[in-house]
């Protein structure tokens, strides 16, 4: 299984999906670009407290996190 990890103001959301289901891949996918579309940074995990940005979907990727756009006060 892989995971989206869905960072916001109440903690994160987590969304699971099987790289083996074309239909659960295609709705990640399409998730991806929902939330790129709406300014969220993607990062996949790649080790213990590591991350790099990217801006592909992988959906071979075991985590991908989303992180919200900064905003000022």
């Amino acid at each position: 299984m892989r995971v989206h990890i869905v960072m916001d103001q109440t903690g994160d959301s987590r969304h699971t999906f099987d790289p083996a289901d074309a239909e659960a891949v295609r709705l990640a996918e399409e998730r991806f670009k929902e939330l790129t579309g709406a300014g969220f940074t993607a990062a996949e995990r790649t080790g213990a407290g590591e991350a790099k940005v990217t801006r592909t979907f992988n959906p071979e990727a075991p985590e991908t996190l989303f992180f919200p756009r900064l905003q000022g006060g």
